[in-house]
């Protein structure tokens, strides 16, 4: 039993348990044109892991049985995928809620003229990652010229509807650069809309704050500069235990390029499956198994519990 599952019996008398199935989260490659700093997947440009077409189907079966509250996208660069379109169409014929996470610049790039129509036209609500309204922070995240770059792209995203039409959501993500926990959601939310609007005449629905976990590239950095210790205890002395009933992996599964079943992406990041009996592969899924397993943890689940929590889709405490 780690640290973390002591924790949340001692508080809540049980072991965390899934209730339901919401969401289907599916990450469709580590392929990337960026490497951020914070990835937790550690993707790149060198990534070859890449969901082929056969595993989508699957799962498009699974969300056609399930009916989820949505299908959430996610990789490395899900637009590098050559399967992508194929697959939002099909899971958006099946009447099925489906958002997009995009990294922005991806959509400058040769190839990917139509992709922001394609998204218009599908219907799908897009998430994107834009570390702060500061260049600086941003590129220490990202890289040099990403800040520019985010910024044209959000500019065509405004300018085909997205931010600013209730039917073509665009919200943005929130990381912090280095080891601290997020601020409020609603405070940062609020700053990012003036500052972005103007300074660059950006509009966006909402802002989603998620903290760093200490898994993949971010455990690199934290190792690097001798801050693990540290930042760990961060996330433990910060425990809150108001926001156990409101963690995603209760409410979802994630699936993995490869079509192993995970309870979360940071468990993917991680390279821990679902437990505890429980089948760990798509081809093997089973929704009454799934839908009330009993999660499986390690100390970095801390990070959801930190503070005001967080999770895919933002603060837990907003």
């Amino acid at each position: 039993m780690n640290d973390f599952d002591k924790r949340v019996k001692t508080v809540a008398g049980d072991f965390l348990h899934a209730t339901d199935l919401e969401t289907v989260q599916v990450n469709i490659g580590h392929l990337c044109n960026q490497e951020c700093t914070h990835c937790h997947v550690r993707a790149g440009p060198d990534r070859k892991e890449m969901m082929a077409w056969n595993t989508m189907e699957l799962v498009i079966d699974l969300a056609r049985k399930v009916k989820p509250r949505l299908v959430d996208i996610t990789g490395g660069a899900p637009e590098l995928n050559p399967d992508l379109r194929r697959f939002v169409t099909a899971l958006r014929k099946e009447s099925l809620n489906v958002q997009v996470r995009t990294n922005l610049t991806v959509l400058l790039q040769q190839g990917m003229e139509n992709m922001i129509d394609f998204y218009k036209d599908s219907g799908v609500k897009l998430v994107a990652s834009l570390p702060c309204y500061l260049k600086t922070e941003v590129e220490n995240v990202r890289g040099e010229g990403v800040f520019e770059k985010s910024l044209e792209a959000l500019r065509r995203l405004n300018a085909a509807g997205f931010g600013n039409d209730p039917r073509h959501v665009l919200d943005l993500v929130f990381n912090p650069e280095k080891s601290f926990l997020p601020p409020l959601q609603a405070e940062l939310e609020a700053d990012y809309h003036e500052e972005l609007g103007k300074h660059f005449g950006i509009v966006f629905d909402h802002l989603m704050t998620i903290t760093n976990m200490p898994v993949g590239r971010f455990l690199e950095y934290l190792e690097k500069n001798n801050a693990t210790s540290r930042y760990n205890n961060l996330l433990r002395e910060t425990f809150n235990k108001d926001t156990l009933a409101k963690l995603m992996c209760l409410h979802q599964i994630d699936v993995g390029w490869d079509g192993t079943i995970y309870d979360c992406d940071f468990n993917l990041g991680f390279g821990l499956p679902v437990g505890f009996g429980i089948p760990n592969h798509i081809n093997s899924f089973d929704f009454t198994k799934h839908s009330k397993r009993r999660i499986n943890t390690g100390n970095h689940c801390f990070g959801c519990t930190a503070g005001h929590g967080s999770s895919c889709g933002g603060a837990l405490e907003k």
